[in-house]
Order: structure tokens, then sequence, then C-alpha cells
């Protein structure tokens, strides 16, 4: 009842946090089947490509060796010793140049399994020792359980289907060499490879739809089995963001930062706009260098409190305009021309500035035009 219960309180997808915690102890979404499906498949790649090409290859190397054995001196005469050595180079070298493409084969299936896996990690904590491993009460939880006992259904019936198709192949097999008249021993070797290729195949057509339906059910209740309460998360948060005076050492050092980006930023200005007090937007605009005004910075409350003395500092025109100062705080973006929407209100409080600049005026605007006194 408590399972059900957790489960059902389990609404929240899982964090960042959370997914790498598990790949660390080693819990992933992998698949038993997987294994299965690329044993066999590399067994009847073996069947079909790699023993057709180099059973006679391998044959003949050991045929060599066998019909030179008679003629090869073993004694303690120079002659000997170097007919012995090129007679078992030439069935080593023979030998593994057989068996390499079966490795080849191998090797591409272990590869093909990993990829089709998905995330592959490699974590002590599942080869750590634990006293539950060792735990008769534990094994015990684990022996009885929901999930191994259908794991154990779906071996027996994976067992049961390969046997008959064995059993199937088999008979056909024997009942196809008792039935036929010219059938000689020679024929065997060739024989055995054909029906072992139509029992991979049968098997293989059995095992690939089940190693594809588990992989995709594993990645699913992998993903259920990450999913976290609303608790949890808020618990992880408060971990991650750490105690209260780290947070606000976090915090001090991004108003210090702005500050000092403020600081070298306002002064290149050429106006600032404002809310009045809540919000400051600092513009820049070079004729020969912008297609249009520049945001240098931006801030609110103390920062645009910071802003605003700045910019009386360096005889830089304050204006208020509260909608169109709201308004590029939102959509401005740092050392970005501001967007083409607000061009042709911005082009007339530029205009109006830099009209006044020529004519030596610069903080001393006449009445009504929104020049703020200097902060206090």
């Amino acid at each position: 009842m408590s399972e059900e219960q957790d489960k059902d309180t389990k609404t929240e997808e899982p964090t960042e946090k959370r997914i790498r915690d598990a790949y660390r102890k080693g819990d992933v979404p992998a698949s038993r089947e997987t294994g299965n499906m690329v044993v066999v498949l590399a067994l009847l790649g073996i069947a079909a490509f790699a023993l057709p090409m180099q059973v006679d290859k391998l044959i003949g190397s050991l045929a060599v060796l066998i019909e030179d054995a008679g003629q090869v001196v073993v004694g303690n005469g120079q002659v000997g010793l170097n007919d012995l050595q090129d007679a078992s180079s030439a069935a080593l070298s023979g030998l593994v140049s057989a068996i390499l493409p079966v490795f080849a084969i191998l090797m591409a299936g272990a590869l093909f399994g990993a990829l089709i896996q998905g995330i592959t990690v490699v974590s002590p904590e599942r080869i750590r020792p634990k006293l539950s491993k060792i735990s008769p009460k534990e094994g015990l939880k684990r022996l009885f359980s929901l999930r191994s006992f259908v794991e154990f259904a779906k071996n027996l019936v994976k067992v049961l289907a390969v046997g008959a198709l064995a059993v199937w192949v088999t008979n056909r097999a024997v009942q196809d060499i008792w039935a036929g008249l010219g059938f000689i021993p020679e024929y065997l070797p060739s024989y055995i490879v054909a029906h072992a290729k139509q029992l991979l195949i049968w098997t293989a057509c059995l095992l690939v739809p089940i190693a594809v339906l588990d992989i995709l059910w594993r990645r699913y209740d992998w993903r259920r089995r990450q999913m976290m309460t609303l608790k949890e998360v808020r618990d992880e948060l408060k971990e991650t963001e750490g105690n209260p005076e780290v947070r606000a050492r976090r915090a001090r050092l991004r108003r210090e930062r702005s500050q000092q980006r403020v600081a070298v930023a306002v002064p290149l200005a050429n106006l600032v706009l404002t809310n009045p007090t809540h919000f400051a937007v600092a513009l820049k605009y070079d004729p020969q260098t912008d297609i249009a005004p520049v945001c240098v910075a931006k801030g609110a409350d103390n920062l645009a409190f910071r802003i605003r003395e700045l910019a009386f500092e360096h005889d830089i025109p304050v204006i208020e305009n509260k909608p169109l100062a709201r308004l590029l705080f939102d959509v401005a973006d740092l050392d970005e021309i501001v967007p083409a929407e607000q061009w042709e209100a911005v082009a007339e409080i530029v205009s109006f500035v830099m009209a006044l600049k020529e004519r030596g005026v610069t903080r001393k605007l006449p009445p009504g035009s929104g020049l703020l006194k200097r902060p206090v």
C-alpha cells in the first residue's frame, strides 16, 4: 500500500542531478535480452559468412602440415629445426587468419549491443561489497519478488520456444538424411552448417522482437523509477543552492559584478531612459558604427539608482519616459541594438539629445523635456 502511495506522489520529472546520481551508481536502463539477441546474431554471422570462407583455408593449412609430417626431420640438425619451424609457422598463420573473421564478428556484435543499449557506464558502486547482497532476508525478497517471477516466466517461455525450434529443425534434418538416397559422409559438415543456420535464423526471428520490446520497457521502467516527489525536488533544490549564507554571498557577488559592469558601461552612453525610479536603461549611439542605439547597461531599483548617479557624474542626459524605459528593460539585450519595433520611439529621443548636444546643452534641458534632477 505504501509503495502504491509513493508511486502516486512521484509526479515530477527527474532532475539532471537525479539522473547523474543514478548513472554514478550504475543504474542504467540495461536489457539482458540484448545480450541473448547479439549472441544469436553473431553465431548466425559466423555460420553464414565466416565458416564457409575460412573452413577450407583452415583445412588447407592443417592438410599441408599433415602431408609434410613424414618429411620433417626432428633432431639436432639445423635443417630439421628449420623444417619444423616453417611447418609450424605455416599452420599457425593459417589458423590465425581463419579465426580473425570470427573474432571480428564477435567484436562487431559486442559493439552493436552496446550501441543499441544506449548509455553505458562503468560504476564502482556495482562491485562494491554490500551487506544487503549477502543478507538472506534481502536475497529472499529479491528471489520471491514480482520482478523475479516475471523474469523466470519470460526465460522459461524462451527456453521452451527455442527448444521446440531445435527439436523441429533436428527432426527435419534427420528425416532428410534417411530419405536421401545419395547422402555420403562428406556432405555431413555442410549439411549440419545449413541446418544450424536455419535454427539460428528462426531463433533470431524470435529473440529480436523480444529484445526490442524489452529495451523499450526497460527505458520506460527506468524513467518511471527516477520520477520524484515534489518534496524530493524541493530538498534537492535546497541541497544544490546550499545554506542561506552561501546564497547571500552569491547574490552579493552578482550585485558587485553588475555594479562593476555598469561603472564601465554607463560613461560610454549617450543618454539614460528612466521609469523614473524603478528602471534605468543606458543607450549608446554612434552614427559612424551603429545602425541603431545599443543598450550598454540596464538595471532595476538600486542598480537603476546607480546608473542615474553615474549618468549625472558624467554629464549624460537622463530622460524620464516610463513606458519606453520599462519596455526596453524587458526586451533589450545588453551590448545589442534595441529591437526594431522600438527604433522609431528611441530615434526621436536620440535625435533630440544629439541636437541639444550640438548646441552645447547637456543636462540643462528646457522645462517639460523630462530631464531628471540629480538623485539624492
